[in-house]
């Protein structure tokens, strides 16, 4: 009698061909595991569609064998969100990789699941074109709209979801359907592109994106600003926006950041709360609104303020902030990197920052922070060991003392890393009523419980 592994290959390789199979043990621990913390889990069976119809044909397959699927990217997610803990098939989207179609004239690209910001941004410069969401990582895609990506640039171009204008996506029980259209607005039907997208692959697989792009600008300045405190920095964040400036990235990194970015990145910048910014437009907007800035800057104590032209120099600034994870992981050799973010209104950021750096110091934890003060998100970066049982568990005090700190102040527990299985605790006090709406929905959509089972909502067990 066959196990239902060989069932499930059996059907399988009715429509795939063996290379885009896999049960090597290899392949599927590269599978189990994201870059955060969370506890790794092995995929049964790992599968590389190549268009649509194979994703589609793999869905069906798994619902009616009621067996679990969770999409891939590259893994470069931070609270578990592709681990798959229920087993099952991983369906790894780095085949479908295809820029499918540039239309300059109407801002619009039109791309597959696996496709790289950078991938896309290296071809959309012959148009003069660019995506503009940076999560930092070499992210797909299609992995960017499953968690509403966001990062530096937010301030400006806003997050992941305010780019997708379609997607094509694969249901639970295989049926491919479009979220929107090519048209830049609609008041038409209920907003699908905002539901799925970040969704994190609990109501579907996306095989196709529509998204915005912009023109890159004429003109881009960066800038290092040190203040005495944490509450100057924001504070002075706060006024520029109000003043109308439109900075394209700001971001916040506390003393402690920067002590560990000198260290790695053999710079010298001052062991102070540090903004980095950068400005784009045309040139002779941006020098008025840099001497604004100044100006504001000054008024909120800026003890330094250095600003680079230079695409290198820019290039070397902004490295500093963008290799800010790996300066403390080389900086902590034996220690795992837990990663957890929040975001609060811009208004009760300071004050969120310098809770959690009390907290940090008090639970004897060695980390930093850093944040898009544009935008209220800030980032925890703590270094445990993994093996110290309550070393683990102070950590995971102080991420339940931001969340709830957050929360209580009308934020959320999570501006961008999304919920995965390391945020999914915080639902019910987040959302309340409006959790069991989601529920509804998951349940309408993939009864059986297939698609990332144990992600975002729970529903208790696969086929019930």
């Amino acid at each position: 009698m066959k196990t239902s592994l060989e069932i499930t290959l059996s059907e399988l390789k009715k429509f795939l061909n063996e290379e885009q199979i896999s049960v090597n043990l290899t392949v599927r621990e590269l599978h189990s595991k994201d870059e955060s913390y969370h506890e790794v889990s092995l995929p049964d069976i790992v599968v590389f569609p190549k268009e649509t119809d194979e994703v589609s044909q793999i869905l069906k397959t798994a619902n009616n064998l009621h067996i679990p699927v969770v999409p891939f990217g590259r893994g470069s997610s931070l609270e578990g969100h592709v681990i798959p803990y229920d087993n099952g098939i991983t369906i790894d989207f780095s085949l479908m990789d295809k820029i499918l179609e540039i239309r300059e004239n109407d801002l619009l690209v039109k791309v597959q699941p696996g496709v790289t910001r950078t991938q896309l941004n290296k071809e959309l410069k012959k148009y003069g074109l660019f995506f503009s969401v940076d999560p930092g990582a070499d992210a797909t895609l299609g992995g960017m709209a499953a968690t509403n990506a966001s990062g530096t640039t937010t301030v400006k171009y806003g997050v992941m979801r305010d780019q997708v204008r379609d997607l094509e996506v694969v249901l639970a029980d295989g049926t491919v359907i479009h979220t929107g259209s090519l048209a830049a607005k609609s008041a038409s039907g209920y907003h699908l592109n905002g539901l799925f997208v970040g969704s994190e692959g609990t109501l579907g697989c996306f095989t196709e994106l529509t998204l915005r792009v912009y023109g890159i600008p004429e003109f881009t300045m960066a800038a290092r600003a040190v203040f005495p405190t944490v509450q100057n920095a924001v504070e002075a964040v706060t006024s520029i926006l109000q003043a109308g400036i439109p900075i394209a990235r700001v971001e916040l990194v506390d003393e402690e950041s920067i002590r560990q970015v000198n260290r790695f990145s053999e710079t010298n910048y001052a062991e102070r709360p540090t903004l980095f910014l950068e400005f784009d437009g045309n040139e002779a907007g941006l020098k008025q609104d840099i001497e604004f800035t100044k100006e504001i800057m000054e008024d909120h104590g800026c003890e330094e303020i250095q600003f680079e032209t230079d695409n290198t120099a820019r290039t070397k600034l902004w490295d500093a902030r963008h290799n800010l994870a790996y300066a403390y992981i080389h900086g902590n050799v034996g220690k795992k990197m837990m990663v957890t973010d929040v975001c609060v209104p811009i208004s009760e950021l300071a004050d969120a920052v310098v809770f959690a750096r009390k907290e940090l110091n008090s639970l004897d934890l060695i980390g930093g922070l850093t944040g898009h003060v544009g935008d209220g998100n800030f980032h925890a970066i703590i270094m445990i060991d993994m093996n110290d049982a309550e070393e683990v568990a102070r950590a995971d005090s102080f991420n339940e003392k931001i969340v709830h700190y957050a929360i209580d102040r009308n934020g959320t527990c999570t501006g961008e890393h999304g919920v995965g299985i390391g945020k999914q605790k915080y639902q019910a006090l987040e959302h309340g009523a409006a959790l069991q709406v989601m529920e509804k929905i998951k349940i309408a959509l993939d009864p059986n419980n297939i698609l990332n089972p144990q992600k975002i909502v729970k529903i208790e067990s696969i086929g019930e």
